[in-house]
């Protein structure tokens, strides 16, 4: 197999984690906290919970009254700042949909001009656990929404995603670097483990950076962490709030994928173009 060496610069990526409150204004001045906090510490990439414009709530609580479009109060705020410190910021929110009273569990990602440069629609919906997100909320497809960030590529999972190996697979077969989650991971028996044992699958089978970005709080497992290409935690966080980095480095996906060319050398469902860092 030739190595085909890909060369591009670091990126600092930060995973914010907080506890979102029923209050836009509320979250929306955590949010500018945390995210001035990870901008004067070099981060070019943040990265917010799930429902990180207003929480669930109570599991009576109507969310489409609460959701707003894409170009309403909470992206607008997010787009300054982005602008204002010249980052890049991925968050959850709640947009609406033609049905009045079931929502998107939508991420937005903003470039650091303030522009939105895309947006996903969560395409697994919570339903389990005895829960059931699709009360309360529409699904959007299941099509791999991946965003280009400098010279990486970017694939877009929302929390329950992560137990769905396929769409993080479809995602790098889309020629995606990092995978970014956000969640809001209830807190349960074995929650934590099935959280960080999920995303650093979903880094060593992939051969990929992943990045967790977790609610905390009463009602959430926080640990928000960043886990390289071969399931190395290289940062986290408790269930603290606050801001966790790491470099993204894509040498290191390079000397993983040498390492390890399992993308290249699976025979089940394989595309006919190879991963570009696994040469050919």
């Amino acid at each position: 197999m030739r190595f085909e060496h890909w060369q591009t610069e670091r990126v600092l990526f930060s995973a914010i984690q907080f506890a979102a409150m029923t209050d836009v204004a509320v979250n929306l001045s955590t949010i500018d906290a945390l995210v001035s906090r990870a901008a004067a510490e070099g981060a070019e990439v943040t990265v917010l919970p799930e429902a990180a414009m207003h929480d669930f709530g109570a599991p009576d609580l109507p969310l489409g009254p609460v959701a707003q479009p894409l170009d309403g109060e909470f992206v607008t705020a997010l787009a300054r700042l982005a602008a204002r410190h010249g980052i890049t910021i991925v968050a959850g929110m709640f947009e609406r949909s033609d049905d009045p009273h079931r929502p998107f569990n939508t991420l937005v990602a903003l470039d650091p001009a303030g522009e939105i440069i895309s947006s996903y629609r969560k395409a697994h919906l919570y339903d389990s656990f005895g829960y059931r997100e699709s009360d309360r909320l529409l699904s959007g497809p299941a099509e791999p929404v991946t965003v280009a960030i400098g010279e990486l590529t970017i694939g877009l999972m929302t929390c329950y995603d992560l137990r769905f190996p396929e769409l993080a697979r479809a995602l790098v077969d889309d020629g995606s670097d990092v995978l970014l989650v956000p969640a809001a991971w209830v807190r349960g028996p074995l929650k934590e483990a099935h959280w960080s044992t999920l995303l650093r699958a979903r880094a060593i089978e992939n051969t990929v950076y992943v990045v967790g970005a977790a609610q905390t709080g009463e009602h959430y497992t926080g640990c928000s962490m960043i886990v390289d290409p071969m399931g190395v935690t290289v940062a986290a966080l408790g269930d603290e709030e606050g801001t966790t980095s790491a470099a993204v480095d894509p040498e290191r996906i390079a000397q993983v994928r040498k390492l390890n060319p399992s993308l290249a050398n699976r025979s089940l469902d394989r595309k006919t173009s190879p991963a570009r860092h696994a040469g050919a």
